[in-house]
Parts: structure tokens; sequence; C-alpha cells
């Protein structure tokens, strides 16, 4: 079995306080984080990065779930995979099976969304800290202590029971912590509460991760140099231009020219719609209104590359090599000892989840069109859930 080192990611905030900086952080994002769009960033300044949100639960009792919300490569690291649960023995089996290839787990307790709320996960596991707590201390009691365990939350109405949810969350033995600067009922049209934060950041020892509202490299700066976190992390503006954290105003035509390099990898399986949309929001400040009519219902690559070439690459000269490539893809292999554990559980077709290729499991399912029809309004998208348009992931 190919495996890849270890990186222990307390390392990463030290260098970076050392240097007198932040670590610079993608979101998860349902849908989109995945190891093309991870491996697309890390030239770009990003220093660290996340799955998307996976269901803990669905990562154990389903192979297809596994094969579709998780792959990797030798050199995808620093990687946080991030789970969504609400019982020990999920996030535990979950963290074991993703453990060999990941350098920490984070839980999501920010997901405001109903479908999340009405499950108990995401905001749902702030009004219960026992639960919080028990999930933290199963994978410190069972993996090494060099492996990352974190919690992604939002800010509450009340700022006295955000420091002391925050407090409470250090005491629980977590590595780092993200906290999103808007409440659980706020959009992502709202602005952060940079106070809040400041005086969160304030109440913690633990490396703090600041999120929301970051458009641009001079924004994460501006955060950093208000609330004196450990890391900045931005989201959908990582879609529009996922070269922000290099300073760049809009998407690089490098940038198009290796997420193009990357979808010709002999070994690569980007599906058409993955790549088309994610290079719709990458030329969403690029292309004219009249150049989107056309290549937003573009429906091959074939189409897609030759409309790329002849509108905006017939004349490149920038670099074609970059120092993240998808080199070396690493086979998973998950143990039976975990995840037949499950296999009575299965929810579409009760085979053994070791073996299971339920058809029922839609990995392209969402609740919107994401796949039949292309994003109008970038700003309106919202990235939690499988709505996969939420910033808070």
């Amino acid at each position: 079995m190919t495996t890849k080192n270890k990186l222990n990611v307390l390392n990463l905030f030290e260098k970076s306080r050392t240097n007198q900086t932040y670590v610079k952080v993608s979101a998860p994002m349902v849908r989109y984080s995945k190891l093309h769009f991870r491996t697309l960033v890390k030239n770009y300044g990003v220093d660290l990065t996340f799955t998307p949100m996976i269901l803990a639960d669905s990562f154990c009792q389903n192979a297809k779930a596994r094969m579709s919300e998780f792959s990797t490569t030798v050199n995808d690291s620093p990687l946080i995979a991030q789970f969504a649960a609400n019982t020990t023995n999920d996030f535990v089996d979950a963290s074991q099976l993703v453990y060999p290839y990941v350098d920490g787990v984070d839980l999501n307790c920010g997901c405001p969304q109903k479908w999340a709320m009405k499950d108990g996960y995401g905001c749902a596991l702030l009004s219960n800290m026992q639960t919080i707590y028990d999930l933290v201390k199963g994978i410190k009691n069972c993996l090494p202590n060099d492996f990352s365990v974190s919690v992604k939350i939002r800010i509450l109405k009340e700022l006295k029971r955000t420091i002391d949810l925050c407090q409470q969350l250090e005491k629980c033995g977590l590595t780092f912590m993200t906290v999103h600067g808007r409440t659980p009922q706020q959009k992502s049209s709202d602005n952060i509460d940079t106070d809040a934060l400041h005086q969160v950041c304030q109440s913690v020892k633990i490396p703090l991760i600041a999120n929301g509202g970051i458009k641009s490299l001079s924004d994460a700066d501006n955060l950093y140099d208000t609330l004196k976190c450990n890391g900045v992390m931005a989201a959908s503006a990582l879609l529009t231009n996922p070269a922000l954290f290099s300073g760049a105003n809009v998407t690089p035509l490098s940038c198009v020219k290796l997420w193009m390099n990357m979808k010709d990898k002999e070994y690569t399986n980007i599906s058409f719609q993955c790549y088309h949309h994610h290079l719709v929001f990458m030329l969403e400040k690029v292309l004219t209104k009249q150049q989107k009519i056309v290549f937003n219902h573009l429906n091959s690559f074939e189409a897609v590359d030759d409309y790329l070439i002849s509108n905006l690459l017939n004349d490149y000269e920038g670099p074609t090599e970059f120092e993240y490539s998808l080199e070396e893809f690493i086979s998973c292999q998950y143990p039976d000892e975990i995840t037949l554990k499950h296999a009575s559980k299965c929810r579409g077709c009760g085979k053994s989840a070791y073996y299971c290729v339920c058809k029922k499991y839609d990995c392209n399912a969402t609740d919107g069109t994401y796949f039949t029809s292309y994003v109008k309004d970038i700003e309106s998208c919202d990235y939690t859930g499988f709505n996969i348009f939420d910033e808070t992931g």
C-alpha cells in the first residue's frame, strides 16, 4: 500500500508564528474541496486544505461513499478531513479509516442548515458540549497525540456564551479551532463580527483560524492584523480566484492552464461537471458577459478546451510546470474490522459496507441543480451541507 508522510499540523502554526504571519487555509466546501481543487490552490499560497464535509456514518457504511468523497495523492498534505458526526463511534471509526491518508480530522459544529440541525449535526452540537467532548476524546484515546483534532464553529449571539464555548472546546484537547465570524442565523452577505472574533482569539491559547468575509489577500491580511489570529480561511472567494492568497486580483491564466493540465493526466478521474463548474467560477471575473453566456453552456471537455485555447490561451506563454501536481494517487484501503461494524446499517442495500456499491448513494445528488445548470450569482452561494452552497462547511 502506498503511504505518505505525516505532518504535525501544530508545526505549521509554529512556523507561521515564527515568521510573524498566518496560515492560509482553504475552507471545507461540499462538492468543491476535493483533490484536484486542493492541488490547484496549493500552488497559489494555500498552506492548509480541508476535504469537503463528509457524513461520518455514510463514510463508514458505504464503499461508494468512501470512493466518491475521498481521494488523495502522495503530496496531498497537509490535509484535514472534516466530518459531520453526532456519535462517538461514527466519528472515531471514520477517523480511523482515514487516518493513514490525512494529517488530522475536523468536527463540523458550524453547519446551520435545517437538515443538519434536524439530524443533530453542525450547530446542533453547540448546545451539547458533552457530545463534543466525547467525540474529541474518542479520537484522542485511539489515535496518536500528534494527529490533529479540531472543530469548526460559528459565533453565537451572546459573546459570553461564545467565549465560554471556545474555552471549553480548548479543554477538550483540541489542536486548533476555526471560528466563523457570523452567527448561525446570518447569511453569507452579512458582515462578520470582527469585535467578537477578536475577543474570542484573546480568550484561548490554542491556534485559532478566523473565517468569513474574505474576498482578497488584503482582506485576509487586514483580518489577521485586526485579530492577531493564527490562520485565515477563505471559501467562495477561492472558487472565483484560486490564486487569491498569492495576491492575484482575478484568476490568472496560469491557474486556468494548470486546471486543464490536471484534467489531462491519464490517471485522473475528474468529471466533466466538476471540471466545467470550477471554470465557471474561476472565469467569473475574466470573461465578458457575452463570453460567459457561451462558455457556461458548453457541454463537453473538447468544447471547453477549444473555447479556452481560442479565447484565452492562444498566446499563453506562462509557466507549464508547477510545484504541486497530481502525482502518484494512493489506493486507499480500509480495514474490514472497522467497515464491517456497519454492515447491517447500510441504508441503501443492506449489504456488507465493505463491498456495498449501493446505487442509492448518489455522489452527485444535491438539493439544487448543480449538475444541470450553471451558477448565475456566486455571492448567493452557500457551501454547507448537501445544498453545497454554504461557506461554513
